[in-house]
């Protein structure tokens, strides 16, 4: 049996803020609060700390239904968004599976410095089957085959000068990839996600690769 189901993707498509969210708690939320709890333990292994579980609770909409949603995991009980993290989530489309720096944190100018010294080597260990996102309000994604180290030294000095800037790389799972996943396919699949992506979280928090 599939983890997530025809159901939890056609969460997106019920309008309505309110009618949105309900469905969202009662079908989505609690398979993301699993995994919440069932992977943080394997990433504080990965990553040598201990990582915490957020699941996004869109708290702030008064008027628009939210168009994807997540469980984040990030080395502080208190959030996600200011640090280097982990996410899972999903659009009508697709899963998603990323390392993520948003433009809320603050390592992003040693990051992206860090990053363009590092272009090369990073090149070389993402794996081609991967993509790429500067912007995680959006579903589009960006092939790391479409990729080069020229267009990663871009990216790195983008986030050490623009405040909004942003870097997520991981892959996609299509729907109906997806909805063929049992648990454990699921869990391995994010697992080998997280353990390839280690190199940047690395980089992220000041360490060297």
């Amino acid at each position: 049996m599939s983890y997530f189901t025809e159901e939890d993707f056609a969460v997106f498509t019920i309008p309505g803020l309110d009618a949105r969210m309900e469905a969202l708690k009662a079908t989505v939320r609690p398979k993301l609060e699993a995994l919440g709890a069932r992977l943080a333990p394997v990433l504080s292994a990965q990553c040598g700390e201990e990582m915490f579980a957020h699941v996004a609770k869109h708290a702030r909409r008064t008027i628009n239904p939210p168009s994807d949603t997540w469980v984040a995991w990030a080395a502080s009980k208190r959030g996600y968004k200011m640090l280097p993290h982990f996410q899972v989530g999903m659009w009508e489309t697709h899963l998603f599976i990323w390392f993520a720096v948003i433009y809320e944190a603050p390592v992003k100018p040693t990051f992206g410095t860090r990053l363009v010294a590092a272009a090369e080597h990073i090149h070389t260990l993402v794996p081609a089957s991967y993509v790429w996102s500067f912007d995680h309000t959006k579903p589009g994604t960006i092939p790391h085959t479409s990729i080069d180290t020229a267009a990663i030294t871009d990216a790195g000095e983008r986030l050490a000068r623009v405040k909004k800037s942003e870097l997520l790389c991981g892959i996609t799972l299509a729907k109906e990839e997806a909805l063929q996943l049992n648990d454990q396919e699921l869990l391995v699949r994010i697992e080998e996600t997280f353990h390839t992506m280690q190199p940047l979280y690395k980089l992220a928090c000041g360490e060297s690769i």
